[in-house]
């Protein structure tokens, strides 16, 4: 089966850490070019923007978009309008009605759109679902914290209005929460904490409701000093689940569970490429709808301003 022609929109941190090395060990995909208004990489030709891109390379098949979440949905529309079959780096897009109207146009033009979220694919993360599918849920906590000045350093637009602040890495932890609790989660109440010179929130205190109605309570900052956690604990009848280093490990009452080895973007690269070929849509838009929640609910708490 030939390999499908897929460009990359945006070369940022994310796109030269994960995505190029993800899809360079993919039999899958072929990467042939990229677009992005201030980027290049060796060896790839790279055109200022998507149509640029196309006039060029008119023979892509899909295209991965790894831009700030801003610019996302207008990129992601004209792919699909362009016949290409798309991949949305995380979040999808910065509204759910901006990703619900992704959805219907690649519906309406049988392509596959994939609204991919890494962390479900961390290595604990399916024997955890698993185990937690047929055990009663007592309650839940999250904690989520990481420096942004480390993991994001210089990125201005994570503070403006659509940048997701503190959601950026939270909303990892909703996508495994969303992944592995059976039922519907729904936001019960949040405090969201705001530097007087951001857009967006530097932390989050969240409270959500399962199914089943018991309280699963996180904490997400984004100016934590030191090392960073990345992790979940959910309280059963049947004793007490860990996810921790962001999914990656999983302990049931305090006992290691060996668990197949998986890597994230590769993973998400494999499933991304049985979507094309199915001309499939796989877009759970549950991690977004909690994070949008929270800005509706949650309270505002005002903090120093944030500097780098």
């Amino acid at each position: 089966m030939p390999a499908i022609r897929l460009a990359l929109v945006g070369l940022g941190k994310i796109a030269r850490d994960q995505h190029v090395p993800a899809i360079g060990a993919a039999t899958d995909f072929e990467l042939v070019a990229a677009a992005d208004p201030a980027g290049a990489l060796a060896g790839l030709p790279c055109y200022a923007d998507l149509d640029a891109l196309l006039r060029s390379v008119p023979d892509v098949a899909a295209v991965a978009l790894c831009t700030p979440p801003q610019a996302r949905f207008g990129i992601a529309r004209r792919a699909l309008q362009a016949g290409l079959h798309v991949l949305l780096e995380k979040p999808p897009c910065v509204t759910v009605s901006e990703a619900q109207a992704l959805v219907a146009l690649a519906q309406q033009r049988n392509l596959a759109l994939f609204a991919s979220w890494h962390s479900r694919h961390a290595r604990g993360v399916a024997a955890a679902r698993a185990w937690l599918q047929d055990r009663p849920i007592r309650s839940a906590t999250v904690a989520w914290k990481e420096d942004v000045r480390v993991w994001h350093p210089g990125q201005a637009w994570i503070w403006r209005a659509g940048g997701l602040g503190v959601f950026d890495p939270g909303i990892n932890a909703l996508s495994i929460l969303t992944h592995i609790i059976p039922g519907a989660l729904a936001l019960a109440d949040a405090e969201l904490s705001f530097p007087g010179n951001c857009a967006t929130p530097s932390a989050a205190q969240l409270e959500l409701c399962t199914a089943a109605g018991a309280t699963v309570r996180a904490h997400f900052d984004f100016l934590h000093a030191g090392a960073p956690t990345w992790d979940i604990e959910v309280a059963t009848d049947a004793g007490l689940l860990c996810l921790t280093q962001g999914g990656r490990d999983l302990a049931l009452d305090g006992r290691v569970i060996e668990t197949a080895e998986r890597h994230e973007y590769p993973d998400v690269y494999a499933h991304f490429a049985a979507l094309v070929r199915s001309r499939r849509v796989d877009v759970d838009l549950a991690p977004l709808q909690l994070a949008a929640d929270a800005t509706l609910r949650g309270r505002r708490r005002a903090v120093a301003d944030f500097t780098e």
